[in-house]
């Protein structure tokens, strides 16, 4: 069996100016091979889907004409040959949609869901937590009401980002008002719905230090990347000023990056992300490295349909999972579509696929649809990677 074709779809929604936000932006990538088993794969695109999608041409010239069922060797042909490979969001990113379909092929060709294939199944269902469900809160009553809902929903765990518009640093007047933003989540749920505090990465330690003895009252299940990603002095004195639980890793590229971080005790939980840490192959690894230092996993998973039926496939396979991150409640209506059997969030779980593959059956017609051309739409008022009209202050 060899990989004969490849395509690549820059799917979304137009934004303002014909472009594509973030949230509605997906870069999928279909293989086929020579016996017709199609598998599908799924690049991140913040802010670089043109890099990504060239960087997915550059890959395919090495996995074209391959045996997709040769993954660990397909993806150290590639690590051989990209020199930055390491160091680069393009390139990691491009090679793990490659191996996430070659996975979905591999299931398809031996009549099993991957999570069969990575050893069995732990759960058949998996905890979600929402995000992006408070797209346009900015007062405290807003985001009360709008968590109200969704704990409605059956959701037993919220994430979201009470910061506003501070960047680097923050003062009291930022520190009160996500003390009133993460209360009113809290009061409107009764208590009964875990926090986890979402940073993004954004802030210098002395700044994120504040904010968690701030914060630290509501006991939330984790703060999320509490200092800049590349400061890793700077974690590490956040570490040790604090006392409150940390969770990061969608920025982390390598299994080396891991290790690094396992080894220093830099967090309590690790969020890789299937889609940029190297796909299926080294998820697994890292999920085993993490499992070593008894640090349990919550992947993140925060683009598009595919990319979230894969994530399943590991939830279920790992020992030491923790929760799932889910923007299923919040996609748009095509993005939905995109898979004909998208395992829906019930009562704050869903429920592992069993199909062959990723387990779920992608609808063409909507990749063809909804193709698009161009760079993704760039506000200047408000950074890509926050939830939408959120960058303000009361």
């Amino acid at each position: 069996m060899k990989i004969t074709n490849v395509d690549i779809f820059q799917v979304c929604a137009p934004g303002p100016t014909g472009g594509a936000a973030w949230a509605s932006n997906s870069i999928i990538l279909k293989l086929t091979t020579s016996d017709g088993l199609c598998g599908y794969g799924e690049a991140v695109p913040t802010l670089r889907a043109q890099p990504v999608i060239q960087s997915l041409l550059e890959v395919s010239r090495l996995y074209n004409g391959r045996d997709p069922l040769n993954l660990e060797r397909n993806w150290h042909e590639w690590h051989k040959h990209d020199f930055y490979l390491p160091l680069s969001l393009e390139s990691t990113t491009a090679v793990s949609a490659f191996d996430i379909a070659c996975w979905d092929i591999a299931g398809k060709h031996f009549g099993a869901p991957i999570h069969q294939l990575l050893g069995g199944a732990m759960r058949s269902r998996i905890r979600m937590y929402s995000n992006g469900w408070y797209d346009d809160c900015v007062t405290p009553e807003e985001f009360g009401n709008r968590a109200k809902k969704f704990a409605k929903l059956g959701y037993t765990a919220l994430k979201f980002d009470p910061f506003g518009d501070y960047y680097d640093w923050i003062d009291r007047t930022g520190l009160d008002t996500a003390y009133d933003r993460v209360k009113a989540v809290k009061d409107a749920t009764n208590g009964k719905v875990e926090l986890l505090i979402e940073h993004h990465g954004r802030f210098n330690p002395n700044s994120a230090i504040m904010i968690a003895k701030r914060l630290k009252e509501f006991e939330p299940l984790f703060m999320e990347e509490p200092v800049h990603p590349e400061n890793i002095e700077g974690l590490r004195k956040y570490r040790n000023a604090t006392d409150v639980r940390v969770a990061l890793g969608e920025r982390i590229l390598t299994k080396e990056q891991v290790a690094t971080v396992l080894a220093g005790n830099l967090t309590d939980f690790l969020q890789p992300d299937i889609t940029n840490i190297g796909g299926v192959t080294q998820s697994r690894k890292v999920a085993a490295l993490a499992e070593a230092f008894g640090v349990e996993i919550a992947f993140h998973n925060a683009f598009g349909p595919i990319q979230n039926a894969v994530t399943l496939q590991l939830d279920a396979s790992i020992p030491n999972f923790l929760v799932q991150e889910s923007f299923y409640d919040v996609f748009p209506k095509w993005k939905r579509q995109m898979v004909r059997d998208q395992t829906p969030v019930e009562k704050g779980y869903s429920t592992v696929p069993t199909r062959p593959g990723i387990g779920v059956d992608v609808n063409d017609r909507i990749l063809e649809e909804h193709t698009a051309k161009g760079q993704e739409y760039l506000d200047p008022q408000e950074p890509v990677w926050t939830v939408k009209g959120t960058w303000k202050s009361p």
